[in-house]
């Protein structure tokens, strides 16, 4: 899609109280094409005004102080040019973790929080596991599942210092301990891990004409992979078959239309691979195990010494 900025709708003066200005900020995301109006006005009102759900029922009546409606009202133009809402809260609760998000890094979607769900059901059962978490972002699923199994050792790494400084400063916010190192997909990694964690660029260049306004805020490093979106995790499901303990597992997100293919491609190279759904249904998940090590056949000259 092209960088050009959204133009931003024609925003009236909010009217005197909380109910009527909320419905008048509703009115101007609507107009904006902002895909769940209510919703985000009224996640900016609380945000902006510093309140409670509850206080959007007592305090309905209630005339807004103008310093208070102004701050507010930016926050809304912004959401109207289509910036995305969790730049604008600052933070975002994502996989029993705290995570501050802004351009330096793709904002976590829900749907990823299941692959968080299939990580730690693959480790059930495996002591002190060692997990590696490649294009970490935010550092929400190497965050995520140190939060969830303190006696993991987790690496994270992302190719973006921008990226990475961001995921450092959400693991300080929630005090946990990972290791996050600046390189390109396992390099300088050796292992052996028990588990390759990914959520990799995966949309088709093709996608950027048809991308979300949203989407022109997230580092194109972070979501478009070659003709079909598969230009990260193909050399990344071949260094995590080098990398990963015997009986360990690659599980990665992708997109619908790419990860069967993956999944096939990787079964032709003699791994076991899966394609799981999401939670609506979606195949996206590739979950996959790399083939035992070839063992080189024994020469009767070598064996006769």
């Amino acid at each position: 899609m092209s960088g050009e900025k959204a133009s931003r709708p024609p925003l009236t003066t909010p009217a005197p109280t909380l109910r009527e200005w909320l419905r008048e900020a509703a009115h101007a995301l609507r107009e904006a094409g902002v895909p769940s109006p209510e919703a985000d006005a009224r996640a900016l009102v609380l945000h902006g005004l510093n309140l409670g759900a509850v206080d959007l029922l007592t305090r309905a009546g209630q005339t807004v102080p103008e310093a208070d409606a102004a701050r507010v009202w930016a926050l809304v133009e912004e959401r109207a040019a289509r910036v995305p809402l969790q730049h604008l809260l600052g933070e975002v609760e994502w996989g029993g973790v705290r995570l501050r998000t802004d351009g330096r890094a793709l904002v976590p979607r829900p749907e990823t929080e299941w692959l968080l769900h299939l990580a730690l059901e693959a480790l059930r059962g495996v002591p002190a596991p060692r997990v590696v978490d490649v294009g970490t972002g935010t550092g929400a699923l190497a965050l995520g599942l140190k939060a969830a199994r303190p006696d993991a050792s987790v690496t994270a790494t992302d190719l973006s210092p921008e990226a990475l400084s961001l995921a450092r400063e959400n693991g300080a916010l929630n005090g946990l301990e990972v290791e996050f190192a600046e390189g390109s997909l396992l390099a300088g990694r050796p292992g052996p891990f028990d588990l390759v964690l990914s959520n990799p660029p995966y949309l088709p260049d093709g996608d950027r004409a048809e991308a979300d306004p949203e989407v022109r805020h997230d580092p194109d490093l972070a979501l478009y992979a070659g003709a079909d979106g598969l230009d990260v995790a193909r050399p990344l499901g071949s260094q995590a078959g080098t990398v990963l303990a015997p009986g360990g597992l690659l599980l990665l997100e992708l997109d619908p239309r790419n990860a069967p293919t993956l999944a096939e491609e990787l079964q032709g190279q003699g791994w076991a691979a899966e394609v799981l759904p999401d939670l609506t249904g979606r195949m996206r998940f590739v979950r996959a195990t790399p083939p035992p090590p070839r063992v080189s056949p024994v020469r009767e000259s070598d064996a006769a010494g």
